[in-house]
């Protein structure tokens, strides 16, 4: 008995985890690449046109014609697949359609619709941080003049280190 031809592959292994990290890298690459994402789309309506035709011996234009309205599940009822083989193609060509391609395209448009003006950048937010420290290592020489002890969380700015970020004020 030889080896195996192709590796076992179990559930959980190293290999399935990168292998949905290559698929999901993928879906991303295709919902940021709208001109990837209609090729794809109208690849996919050509390829089940061409396979309707063929399984319901019917003309390229009517195929075309049903796997546009069976893929958008409008489903007019003017062209019906009357063969297993014509029925069959319709449940991935719908179930592609609605759990993948209008995902994608929704998430495209989000990605472009929503944007967050109010958003930090990284410089900002490092000059908030840097004037967070400064002003925690003002508090600790005040309440070190005035004698007052300052709780633990607020005293913690001399373990950071200095506030050494852009126009640091020394008083």
């Amino acid at each position: 008995m030889g080896a195996p031809l192709a590796p076992t592959v179990q559930p959980g292994s190293a290999w399935t985890a990168a292998a949905l990290r290559k698929i999901y890298r993928g879906l991303v690459w295709l919902a940021n690449s709208p001109r990837t994402l209609i090729a794809s789309y109208l690849l996919m309506i050509v390829v089940a046109g061409i396979l309707y035709s063929q399984a319901e011996r019917r003309s390229a234009g009517d195929s075309v014609w049903w796997a546009v309205v069976t893929a958008s599940t409008v489903g007019y009822g003017d062209i019906s697949p009357t063969t297993w083989q014509g029925s069959t193609l319709a449940a991935p060509l719908v179930s592609t359609m609605v759990l993948l391609v209008v995902p994608l395209i929704t998430a495209h448009f989000a990605r472009r619709l929503i944007v967050d003006d109010d958003a930090f950048e990284h410089a900002e937010q490092e000059e908030l941080k840097a004037d967070v420290r400064r002003m925690r290592v003002l508090l600790e020489e005040l309440a070190a003049r005035q004698g007052i002890a300052l709780p633990a969380e607020l005293a913690s700015a001399a373990a950071e280190g200095p506030a050494d970020g852009p126009g640091r004020w020394v008083g």
